[in-house]
């Protein structure tokens, strides 16, 4: 008896191992109408055993490329369609070179430094202001989140200037810091609720 697991592997297991044989078959035919007629008979099989891509438009196309697929692009028929290469379609995509950036502090994150660099170059008034004030809040929020004994009013004060290069002051005595959120960065759906 032989088992599955001592056969060649399925190259779309979606057809089964009869189709599969059909065209391990269709490829020794040596006259080119019976390879032909053979191939047209195979891909009818095929479209009775996918009923789901029928609805598709170019539903005998995709049968066409999984035929040549199958037959690893070696079965010499008139193609009706031009057979699309599914090896190369399905190729594995090159990895992408992400940015990497210098962040001095990683836990205010790169957009934070582009604000407080942005704050620097802006001329004194309510926007600036109003700017300062969510971008402090936003550094109070972070260091919270990083570590929750670092969330300290002096030391964002202090990483603002430096970050500014002492263009704009951050005056603690005055300026009230948003109350920060435990867990902002968890949504309020996926928090665990104390049993009682």
């Amino acid at each position: 008896m032989k088992y599955n697991t001592q056969r060649d592997k399925l190259v779309m297991p979606e057809y089964g191992r009869t189709v599969q044989n059909m065209i391990q078959h269709a490829l020794t035919l040596e006259n080119r109408e019976d390879r032909q007629r053979c191939a047209e008979t195979i891909v009818d099989i095929m479209s009775n055993m996918q009923p789901q891509l029928r609805e598709q438009s170019d539903f005998r196309h995709k049968l066409w490329d999984h035929l040549a697929f199958m037959s690893n692009y070696e079965l010499d028929v008139d193609y009706p369609f031009a057979v699309t290469r599914l090896d190369e379609e399905s190729a594995k995509p090159q990895p992408l070179n992400y940015p990497k950036k210098n962040i001095r502090n990683r836990h205010y994150g790169n957009l934070v430094e582009q604000l407080l660099a942005h704050l620097a170059t802006m001329e004194e008034g309510e926007e600036r202001d109003a700017l300062l004030e969510d971008v402090a809040n936003q550094m109070n929020q972070n260091l919270y989140d990083w570590n929750r004994d670092a969330a300290d009013p002096e030391k964002i004060a202090a990483d603002v200037a430096r970050y500014t290069d002492g263009r704009v002051q951050l005056d603690v005595e005055h300026f009230k810091f948003d109350s920060v959120v435990q867990g902002s960065g968890i949504p309020s759906s996926k928090r665990k609720k104390k049993k009682k």
